[in-house]
């Protein structure tokens, strides 16, 4: 019989914090997806990207819009669900009937370890697929002709050559190109595989991790050089329009780019902080479950709920910004890339557990 109350008593805490968790995500989501349309009109009437283009890649992108707003949405769902039930006095009748606030902590932090794995699968296996699918659909629409697109990468024509890139990461960095040369007669010369490409002044590209394939005399003939410069074949403008941002891309592609950036000498951190963002995302989504019970169960107690969830916007908001803050500071200042990703984690948890220390 004990054992059933508690489990009604789960599901009620669980299903109201999820409720106000998913009514204010919601209204995020349509209030910073305005804010993407309206970016979005400055590229309408580019090439052939017109407004249902606009429309298509704001729906392809709600997942990492989402992403990026679980920990600000968890902190504020769980504020209002607990703020409301400390109002109606349900948490004092809980508390009434024998059951402390420790195991009401408990059952609230079961859920938002739900939203915890939720935003673990987002990130990994959701967002990387959408946000490059959303991006491809947006560079078939303006990038000039010439350029195919195709479900990995894209090919383009430079005089006898042809280019084939995988990805176009930031930065005029290119990664994965095979580059086929041909004679006058339509015969293949040379095969040219490259790890990294790297587009220099927007006039040359060098190229990193050669693999190098010459057919002559009935014969091919292979070698491996560590650099090569190869005349530019994008512009940068088209460079731009075809990259794609480091959270596009999976585990095992970040991890892959990281390794061949590291051995042709150039700089990988914005890839290596993408990598271990994967993982302080879901952790900062948890450490904001234990904020947002510092506000029922700490001194702000006695507040009344309006008060709480004011409270609560604006650290959620400051928090918010300062994780972007922190972010690009992490670059800027060469910082372990570990280490840049994980002080929003520990940041939001110092704070949650002192807080917490105090009320219990």
């Amino acid at each position: 019989m004990i054992r059933h109350s508690m489990r009604i008593l789960d599901f009620y805490l669980a299903r109201s914090f999820l409720k106000y968790f998913f009514l204010i995500v919601v209204v995020l989501m349509v209030l910073f997806s305005f804010f993407e349309l309206l970016s979005q009109l400055d590229d309408v009437g580019k090439g052939d990207y017109r407004l249902y283009n606009a429309f298509f890649y704001i729906a392809l992108t709600l997942p990492k819009r989402l992403l990026d707003l679980m920990p600000i949405s968890t902190l504020l769902g769980g504020i209002v669900a607990l703020g409301l039930m400390a109002d109606h006095g349900e948490l004092v009748a809980m508390e009434a009937s024998g059951i402390s606030s420790l195991r009401i902590c408990k059952a609230v932090f079961v859920t938002g370890m739900l939203l915890m794995l939720t935003s673990g699968i987002l990130a990994e296996i959701v967002v990387p697929g959408m946000e490059q699918q959303a991006r491809k659909s947006r560079s078939k629409a303006i990038s000039p002709s010439g350029i195919t697109l195709t479900k990995k990468g894209f090919w383009i024509r430079h005089d006898n050559f042809y280019i084939h890139v995988d990805q176009m990461l930031s930065e005029g960095i290119a990664a994965d190109l095979d580059i086929f040369e041909f004679d006058s007669h339509g015969q293949l010369q040379t095969f040219t595989h490259a790890l990294i490409a790297n587009l220099q002044n927007n006039r040359q590209w060098d190229l990193h991790g050669i693999t190098q394939k010459i057919i002559a005399d009935n014969e091919v003939i292979t070698k491996r050089l560590p650099t090569l410069t190869f005349e530019s074949f994008l512009s940068a403008d088209q460079v731009s329009i075809l990259k794609l941002p480091p959270y596009s891309l999976s585990t095992s592609n970040l991890i892959r780019y990281i390794n061949a950036l590291q051995q042709s000498g150039q700089n990988a951190d914005q890839y290596s902080i993408a990598l271990w963002r994967k993982i302080s995302v879901p952790l900062i989504t948890g450490a904001m479950v234990l904020l947002s019970l510092s506000f029922v169960f700490g001194s702000t107690r006695t507040l009344s709920a309006g008060y709480r969830i004011t409270i609560g916007a604006f650290i959620g908001i400051v928090l918010y910004f300062a994780d972007q803050l922190i972010m690009q500071w992490g670059l800027l200042l060469n910082m372990n890339p570990f280490i840049t990703a994980m002080i929003p984690v520990l940041l939001v948890l110092s704070i949650a557990l002192a807080r917490l220390r105090k009320a219990f």
